[in-house]
């Protein structure tokens, strides 16, 4: 897996991309049909991934 960093510029920038994870993540459940215990690990990914393919 490479590595990103991963910086916002505020806690408001943060909380979007919490947002977007989550809904993201809703979503992957509602296909799968179950609960996702490791969802902190999938949000950070989906965070990382997300910002890094915006640069």
């Amino acid at each position: 897996m490479e590595k990103f960093e991963t910086t916002f510029a505020s806690s408001m920038d943060l909380a979007g991309a919490l947002r977007r994870a989550a809904a993201a993540h809703g979503e992957r459940e509602k296909l799968t049909g179950k609960h996702d215990e490791n969802w902190p690990d999938w949000y950070a990914d989906f965070i990382v991934r997300e910002q890094a393919a915006s640069k």
